[in-house]
């Protein structure tokens, strides 16, 4: 069941969006309780940083970065607003206008419609909250979700992501109380791993689950590693998982014996800056499918 067989495991390309005027989204901040206070952002670090970051992913796979606009704080995390499937790109509903503002961006929608050709769904507009792969942790190799329910994506929203990116099967659960999405306690690795903070979920036994589908490569995050972000990784090639500096450096060893028996290499980039914002690496990256 779930077999292998669904389609490439990581993205052929993806595309960041600069943090231009990054600042503190106080809406935003109202269910992001890893969100800092303002004074702890810094713009010019933060634009530094996500430099790094492109250059850094530039070296691996075709990356694309576009520009930001102070209008839109939350904007260095795009992937919550754009997700791509095969020949398809979906636009999520965010449940707070001053991001639901990113879904308009013109530059984005021409580029995944127009120069890649891709058919548009858009669910921007609809009534019911559905962040993408913030909360949809995706395991394409098998076609699998697995969605958080929150204040950012309720069940009908998961359902909408579930047609409009031809999943096989999508599992719903809660995330526990102060949690927003999914993919700061989930990841899903190439297909072959799990990176699970059972402190994220409501339900220990659905993180447990979790854990046991992907034994023996299930990565299980201490309370630790799931403040510093480790749960917010992700794979852009069959071996090496990417996490910011400060995940990698909590990361117990156990855990990274376990990543390396499951094939892959950490690679570790400085964002404190942009972690100030409430995401993490992870979050910065849309992929192109």
């Amino acid at each position: 069941m779930f077999a292998c067989d669904f389609g490439p495991a990581t993205a052929q390309a993806a595309f960041l969006v600069a943090p231009e005027g990054f600042c503190r989204a106080d809406q935003s901040a109202q269910d992001n309780l890893y969100m800092a206070q303002a004074s702890s952002f810094d713009a010019e670090c933060a634009l530094a940083q996500h430099r790094a970051l492109h250059r850094a992913m530039s070296e691996v796979l075709p990356t694309v970065c576009f520009a930001g606009d102070p209008a839109t704080p939350d904007a260095v995390f795009p992937n919550n607003v754009f997700a791509t499937a095969a020949g398809r790109y979906v636009v999520g509903r965010m449940r707070h206008p001053v991001r639901q503002r990113e879904a308009d961006r013109a530059d984005i929608r021409n580029f995944l419609g127009g120069v890649l050709d891709y058919a548009e769904i858009d669910l921007s507009t609809q009534a019911h909250a559905c962040e993408l792969t913030g909360s949809l942790v995706i395991d394409r190799a098998r076609g699998l979700g697995l969605c958080g329910l929150s204040e950012r994506c309720d069940d009908q929203g998961a359902r909408l992501m579930h047609e409009a990116l031809g999943l096989r099967a999508t599992l719903m659960f809660d995330l526990a109380p102060g949690e927003y999405h999914a993919n700061v306690v989930l990841a899903v690795l190439a297909g072959r791993a799990a990176v699970v903070s059972p402190r994220g979920f409501a339900d220990a036994g659905v993180a447990e689950a979790i854990a046991d589908f992907y034994a023996p490569n299930a990565i299980v995050l201490s309370e630790a590693e799931h403040a510093a972000f480790a749960g917010n990784s992700i794979a852009l090639s069959s071996d090496t998982v990417w996490m910011s500096a400060r995940a990698e450096a909590a990361l117990d060893p156990r855990n990274r014996q376990l990543l390396a028996a499951a094939g892959f290499g950490v690679r570790a980039v400085q964002l404190d800056a942009i972690e100030a914002g409430g995401g993490s690496l992870r979050c910065c990256i849309a992929e192109i499918f």
